[in-house]
C-alpha cells in the first residue's frame, strides 16, 4: 500500500516530538513520527510516549542532536532530549533472525517501506509525516483501525517467532481498544503460546500489568484464558475457571466469572489493587468443600500465600508484594466489621492502603451479591473516626525499659493493650498508658 493522506488525526502530535522529526527532515534525512503514537493519534487517545523513524543512521542522529544518548545504537536507536522529554529515533531496518526470541541477530539499515514490515500489528505499523501530518500506510493499519482489528504484520507465526510477548501485546490492543483478533492472527497465537515461556518474568508482568489497569480489563482476562496463555503465565488463576460458587452469594456465575466482573468495574486502578482483584480468590479451588452448601474454608489464607508466591515469581518488588498479598489475605474482613470493637475496627481501617482494601470490596460486592452495606458501614465510621483511626503512639518499647520491664514477647502484648486503649479514647496521653500499664501488667 502506498501513502495516504485520507485518515484524520483525532489529537494533536506532541510539539517536541514534531520539532526532532523535523530537524532531521532539515538536516537532509527522511523522518515520521512511527507506531503507537500515530494509532493512537488516529483515535483520538493522548499517546504516552512518541517514536521517530528516520533513515539518518545513529552517528547522524548524535550528530544533528546535542543531547542524545546511544541507548541501542547496534540496533539503530539513540534517544534525543528535547525540552524534558526524550525521544527515541530508530533508523529505518530490517531485522535478521531471533535466535533469543527477542533480539535480532542482525540488523540492516533499509527505508520506510521495509522497516514497518519488522512491527508486530498492522495498527502500530503507521507512520506520520511530521510536515504535512498525513499518515503514510504500508501495512493496511488505517483499514484495520476503521475495522477495529488486530492482525499481525505479514505472517502472523513469523511475527510470533521472533518477540513471544507480542502474543500477549495482541491480548492487549484487543481488550484495551475492543478489537477483534484476526482469524489468522489469532490461530497462530494459539498455536505459538507455548512461547511465552521463553519470555522473562519482568516482562511478562509489566505486559500483565498492562492489560490488567487498562479498558476492559475483564475482558483481557478472559482472551488470555480462551488462547491457552493464561494456563501458562498463571495457572492457579486459570484453574478458577469452573469452580462453581454458593448461588445465593454469587449468582454471578464460577470463580473465574466472578474476578472478570470485577475487573472491568475498576477505573483506572493502580497495579496493586489490580492484582489483588485478580487474585483475591486464588484460594478457592484448592480449598473447595461441599457441605450443607458450596464452602471455601481459609481461602483468604490460602490465596495469600499463593499470592505472595506469584508477586516473586513475577519480580514485583518486596512493597508490592506485601500491598497485593495484604488485600488477598483481608477481604473476607469486611463482613465482620460491624461487629469489631471500636479499637479493632479502628486498626482495620487505618491499615496501609486501606482506600484498596475498600475498593476491592466494592467491586467483590457489586459482582456478586450486589448489598453494599458493609462498605457504607466503612466509609460512614472512617469519616467519623476521622484522625482519630490511626493514633500516635503513646509506649513505644524504649519506654517499657525505663519503666523496668525486661524486653521480650511481653511487649508485644503490652504494646497492643496499650494502642487499644488508646483507639478506643480510654486514654489520651503517655502518662495514662504507664498507669494503664503498671496496673495491668504488673512487673
Amino acid at each position: 500500500m502506498t501513502a495516504s493522506s485520507e485518515p484524520r488525526l483525532q489529537g494533536e502530535p506532541d510539539p517536541h516530538a514534531l520539532a526532532v522529526a523535523r530537524r532531521l527532515l532539515d538536516a537532509g534525512y527522511r523522518a515520521y513520527l512511527a507506531g503507537g503514537c500515530v494509532r493512537d493519534l488516529l483515535l483520538g487517545a493522548p499517546p504516552k510516549d512518541y517514536d521517530i523513524a528516520t533513515d539518518a543512521h545513529p552517528e547522524a542522529v548524535m550528530e544533528v542532536f546535542a543531547r542524545t544518548v546511544a541507548v541501542g545504537a547496534q540496533f539503530g536507536v539513540v534517544k534525543v532530549i528535547e525540552g524534558d522529554a526524550e525521544y527515541d529515533v530508530a533508523t529505518f531496518r530490517a531485522d535478521g533472525e531471533y535466535p533469543d526470541g527477542r533480539h535480532p541477530s542482525r540488523v540492516t539499515f533499509c527505508g520506510p517501506e521495509e522497516d514497518v514490515q519488522r512491527r508486530d500489528f498492522t495498527i502500530n505499523g503507521l507512520l506520520l509525516d511530521p510536515r504535512s501530518l498525513a499518515v503514510v500506510d504500508y501495512v493496511g493499519g488505517t483499514a484495520d483501525l476503521a475495522a477495529g482489528v488486530v492482525r499481525a504484520i505479514g505472517d502472523p507465526a513469523e511475527r510470533f517467532a521472533e518477540d513471544a510477548l507480542r502474543l500477549m501485546r495482541a491480548v492487549r490492543f484487543a481488550a484495551r481498544l475492543a478489537y477483534a483478533i484476526e482469524p489468522k492472527t489469532l490461530a497462530a497465537l494459539r498455536a505459538a503460546v507455548a512461547g511465552i515461556d521463553r519470555v522473562s518474568k519482568e516482562r511478562i508482568r509489566d505486559e500483565l500489568l498492562a492489560i490488567l489497569t487498562g479498558a476492559h480489563a475483564g475482558e483481557g482476562l478472559r482472551l488470555l484464558e480462551e488462547t491457552g496463555l493464561l494456563a501458562r503465565i498463571l495457572p492457579d488463576v486459570a484453574a478458577l475457571k469452573g469452580v462453581e460458587q454458593p448461588p445465593q452469594f454469587h449468582p454471578e456465575g464460577d470463580c473465574f466469572v466472578h474476578t472478570c466482573m470485577m475487573l472491568d468495574m475498576l477505573e483506572d486502578p493502580g497495579p496493586e489493587l489490580a492484582m489483588g482483584i485478580l487474585l483475591h480468590d486464588v484460594g478457592k479451588p484448592p480449598t473447595y468443600e461441599e457441605s450443607d452448601r458450596i464452602r471455601f474454608p481459609r481461602h483468604e489464607k490460602e490465596g495469600a500465600a499463593l499470592a505472595a508466591r506469584i508477586c516473586r515469581d513475577l519480580r514485583f518488588s518486596a512493597a508490592q508484594t506485601a500491598t497485593i498479598t495484604a488485600l488477598v489475605a483481608e477481604h473476607m474482613r469486611f463482613m465482620n466489621v460491624d461487629r469489631m470493637r471500636e479499637s479493632k475496627l479502628k486498626r482495620f481501617l487505618g491499615q496501609p492502603h486501606f482506600a484498596e482494601h475498600l475498593e476491592l470490596h466494592r467491586v467483590d460486592c457489586l459482582a456478586s451479591h450486589g448489598k453494599l452495606d458493609n462498605y457504607e458501614f466503612c466509609r460512614q465510621k472512617r469519616a467519623a473516626f476521622a484522625d482519630t483511626v490511626v493514633p500516635p503512639r503513646l509506649l513505644t518499647g524504649h519506654d517499657l525499659v525505663a519503666m523496668g520491664y525486661p524486653p521480650g514477647p511481653r511487649f508485644k502484648e503490652i504494646l497492643t493493650a496499650v494502642e487499644d486503649a488508646a483507639l478506643e479514647n480510654r486514654i489520651t496521653t503517655k502518662e495514662e498508658a504507664e498507669q494503664l500499664v503498671r496496673e495491668t501488667f504488673p512487673v
